[in-house]
């Protein structure tokens, strides 16, 4: 603007300048945002008593332990209380759906909503009929977002932290220790409801130690009903209460999301996307721009994505930002239609990027002319018509695997 102003000056000149740049396509692909972050909280809702709600996550590389290698954490989300699950590896769906069935409904009954990430377990069929079977709602986090797992993240982080003081000097003995680091979580007053997990799921502070721990008789069944209840009312009040002081907080940080609708176009974060690039400095920071095909809810937006990409298409809103169109800037030009050889479509490559063996022959990282970083291929090397594009890579010196050549 300054530069602009120095030479030329119009009616409305800021503005127009504003709003030539908010459409100019390669700012919008190139330029990092600096405002805060899009989306305001959208938190989950309270759950009206313990292990109604439960959220779950995998500790994964962990080094063999009484033949263990992986852990499960479960947790409830009305009482903060975790269940920390020894397994031998990561398992399947089924694996899963056995261990929750083991460890978590025989103990605490069946839940009515389960918050996972988009592991290969939590998508599959088998995970979504049993989910179904037993009455349970299954809540995805949207792509590359864990903060919509947040509470499980963070529990599994003092997994590790506990882990790490109990085991440092011999890690492959943190299978013996799990059951501390799970019970003194469970025994301590959460920030959350300002009582234990413990005291909120059964009413009563465990002992800590047997032989200080006065007699007392056993209380009645119907003092001991009440107690909970009373108990779980008091923690869901304080819940609502501290869930509105975070939403609260956190939206300080944060600025409303636009209103998308299905059709509108735009312009996907490059940021978790593995895109075959020559450098991640120099990347654009958005690719696209692609069709919403379905706002989820206010904070995750479904898209219509290239093959190419394999990511899974729905993302939170501050992965996003819509297309500015402005009649002072000519719209991109869309990507050239395929050519029609033999009844199938015939694309034009642009520039190799790079090569690897496969099998007994070797393939090409392609741009294909017209379309961005996001529809990047690797392609045989008979689909590769121009063999001069071949030449011109080799002469380049560009890195590939060795004896991969000319």
């Amino acid at each position: 603007m300054h530069a602009i102003s120095r030479r030329f000056w119009w009616p409305r000149m800021g503005p127009e300048v504003r709003e030539y740049v908010s459409a100019c396509s390669v700012c919008a692909r190139n330029k990092s945002s600096t405002s805060r972050r899009m989306g305001l909280l959208q938190p989950l809702p309270v759950p009206s008593r313990p292990w109604a709600d439960i959220s779950m996550d995998f500790v994964t590389g962990l080094p063999v332990s009484r033949g263990h290698t992986t852990v499960l954490t479960v947790v409830d989300r009305f009482s903060k209380m975790v269940r920390f699950i020894a397994l031998p590896r990561l398992p399947s769906a089924k694996g899963t759906a056995e261990v929750i069935m083991n460890q978590i409904v025989r103990y605490h009954g069946f839940p009515k909503d389960i918050v996972s990430d988009r592991g290969p377990q939590f998508i599959s069929r088998f995970w979504k009929e049993f989910c179904r079977l037993i009455g349970a709602t299954v809540s995805l986090t949207s792509g590359c977002h864990p903060e919509s797992n947040g509470q499980t993240e963070r529990l599994n982080q003092q997994l590790e932290t506990g882990l790490r003081c109990l085991v440092s000097l011999n890690p492959s003995t943190w299978s013996r220790h799990l059951i501390w680091v799970e019970y003194a979580h469970n025994t301590l007053p959460t920030s959350a409801t300002g009582v234990s997990p413990f005291k909120c799921v059964f009413g009563y502070e465990p002992p800590l130690f047997s032989a200080l721990e006065p007699e007392v008789a056993a209380p009645s069944v119907h003092a001991l009903v009440r107690r909970c209840r009373r108990v779980w009312a008091a923690a869901r009040q304080v819940l609502v209460r501290q869930q509105n002081r975070v939403k609260a907080a956190a939206d300080r940080r944060r600025r409303p999301a636009p209103t998308y609708r299905p059709g509108q176009k735009v312009w996907l974060s490059t940021k978790d996307l593995n895109l075959h690039l020559p450098s991640r400095k120099l990347a654009p920071r958005f690719v696209g721009p692609f069709p919403v095909t379905k706002v989820v809810n206010p904070a995750a937006v479904r898209l219509r994505l290239p093959r190419s990409l394999r990511v899974h298409p729905t993302f939170h809103v501050r992965k996003v930002k819509p297309v500015v169109d402005s009649s002072l800037m000519p719209p991109s030009e869309p990507p050239p239609p395929p050519r029609m050889v033999g009844g199938g479509p015939v694309y034009t490559v642009q520039k190799i990027l790079a090569v690897r063996k496969q099998g007994r022959g070797r393939q090409f990282l392609v741009d294909w002319k017209g379309y961005g970083p996001e529809e990047r291929q690797w392609i045989p090397e008979c689909f590769i018509v121009d063999r001069s594009l071949l030449t011109d890579f080799f002469r380049s010196g560009a890195p590939g695997p060795s004896g991969v050549g000319p």
